[in-house]
């Protein structure tokens, strides 16, 4: 057939892939013939943009509003900071973290790609492993974390009616029989919702985002009330911490505190694309992001600080875990709801902040084999074998074995993403290209060895700190001190690494992809 007897639109749809309606991008024909894409990989088209501001919104009310931030200043308050520096270091650090969050978001708004696809434009389509990986390794742990707590808090209140749970013989784990039962019946749950998919998580997240809110307020205007105001910890600081942060050391410890503070969501702010793919505009990623993150957390953290604070005077000591301050009321009505939202909170924080991006990103390593929820198996295997417990047990490890740790890798991976994406191609991307072997992001047998680079660069100067943090090893002091600016000093290296690199190899912004007229 001779192109005078093809129509038009036939000829256009096939010379141009891509369609741009309001700022977003969509493929024409997203069955795409390679073995780089499966159906979770894919692009969203516009039909499957359903997320609006308020949705973006509650997702971060939803995944802030947890146990993990309601205890988060009180690892801080234990190293010596009073409440409102606490509280405000959550804050700070959590705006500081919204700035990535945003930068990496606009890809998977503009384009509808997920994590690991957007890693592809710098670090190559085999390479994107690597960052995704890493990024998947860590979720494991976190997703460990969330399922311990959920199984814990199941443990702590049915303890209280049934007292003989506590005598139970440990077992291999090192943890009682019980607890190991509930943290594995929750690790189940979890399971079931990855085997039955992730359609309902906009629904589920809406509805654990007022109910979180909801439960945190009554429970501060309780212990107010039981209280008679907000205890020691608020009204005199000083008794509760005297002398204040480490005798005059503040400055020396908010530093590790505020990285630990980037490092939470640390990951978010790397696979936020596998959420923001599904938003309707920039307007609604940026917008909702900024509403529901610095102010939830710094809200939740400071509800923990208040509660705990009156326990003091309620109790005569200060507790710190929501689920035992729970078990204490007598009234099993309360007891049963507590439990039951506790365990939906934590479940929906665990769905949305860990499963779906190492799902995704180990689809990504074999997109013909594995799929969304073979991903979601993976990573609740790996979340058993990293022993969560003893990752949340010493408030010490916690922030500095765990969450410092982790922001110095992940600070490095935003360094060259953000390099890339922004400054060396100005947001432009070739859509089809991200998923053809013959395409513009294949570099050299399919990794760009200048983001391998960059990034070992990020990574390397936090190397000896975190070796003198969790070995025996000695180093000289300076390394340790530069550990706890882990999370900057990998991004910023890796960032400047990246572009001066990637500057020899005279790489120009990749063209835009031809688009077909919007459709209205």
């Amino acid at each position: 057939m001779n192109s005078s007897s093809t129509p038009p639109t036939a000829v256009a749809q096939e010379r141009h892939r891509v369609q741009i309606v309001r700022g977003i991008h969509e493929l024409v024909d997203p069955a795409l013939d390679s073995v780089y894409h499966n159906e979770d990989l894919a692009p969203t088209g516009l039909a499957g943009r359903k997320w609006g501001l308020k949705d973006i919104a509650a997702l971060w009310i939803s995944m802030a509003a947890c146990v993990p931030t309601y205890q988060l200043a009180s690892s801080m308050i234990a190293e010596g900071m009073n409440w409102w520096q606490a509280v405000a270091t959550v804050f700070v650090g959590n705006v500081i973290v919204l700035i990535p969050m945003v930068l990496n978001a606009h890809a998977g708004t503009k384009y509808g790609i997920p994590f690991p696809v957007y890693c592809r434009c710098s670090f190559g389509i085999l390479g994107a492993n690597i960052p995704a990986l890493l990024r998947a390794l860590v979720a494991c742990g976190w997703f460990g974390i969330q399922a311990w707590i959920g199984g814990a808090a199941i443990y702590t209140i049915m303890a209280t009616f049934f007292p003989d749970w506590r005598s139970l013989p440990d077992t291999f784990l090192g943890i009682n029989t019980a607890e190991a039962g509930c943290f594995l019946f929750f690790w189940a749950i979890n399971v079931f919702v990855i085997y039955k998919g992730i359609d309902s998580i906009r629904l589920l997240l809406n509805i654990k985002a007022p109910l979180l809110i909801a439960l945190g307020l009554l429970l501060l205007w309780w212990a107010y009330r039981r209280a008679g105001g907000f205890g020691p910890m608020l009204t005199q600081p000083s008794q509760f911490v005297p002398g204040g942060p480490r005798e005059g050391q503040f400055w020396s410890f908010f530093v590790p505190a505020l990285t630990a503070n980037i490092g939470f969501w640390a990951t978010l702010s790397l696979n936020i694309p596998d959420f923001t793919r599904y938003a309707h505009s920039q307007r609604d990623q940026v917008v909702g992001q900024a509403i529901g993150l610095p102010t939830t957390m710094a809200l939740y953290s400071f509800i923990g600080v208040a509660v705990t604070s009156a326990t003091i005077v309620i109790y005569g000591e200060a507790i710190w875990d929501p689920v035992v301050l729970l078990s204490k009321f007598d009234n099993q009505i309360v007891l049963i709801v507590a439990m039951l939202s506790l365990c939906l909170a934590t479940l929906a924080t665990n769905i949305a902040a860990n499963v779906v991006s190492p799902a995704n990103d180990f689809a990504h390593v074999w997109p013909r084999k594995i799929n969304f929820r073979v991903g979601g198996y993976i990573t609740g295997v790996i979340g058993i074998l990293i022993r969560p417990w003893r990752l949340v047990e010493d408030p010490s490890e916690y922030i500095f074995k765990w969450l410092v740790a982790y922001s110095g890798l992940l600070g490095a991976v935003g360094g060259v993403l953000i390099a890339d994406y922004f400054v060396i191609r100005k947001t432009r991307l070739n859509l089809p290209g991200l998923y053809e072997r013959t395409g513009p992001y294949w570099y050299v047998g399919g990794f760009n060895p200048r983001a391998m680079i960059a990034l070992a660069a990020g990574i390397a100067p936090c190397v000896p700190g975190f070796i003198g943090t969790v070995t025996r090893v000695k180093v000289a002091p300076f390394w340790k001190d530069m550990y706890h600016y882990a999370w900057f000093i990998s991004f910023a290296v890796a960032f400047v690494a990246y572009l001066a690199l990637m500057a020899r190899r005279q790489a120009a912004p990749s063209r835009d992809d031809t688009a077909l007229p919007a459709a209205h």
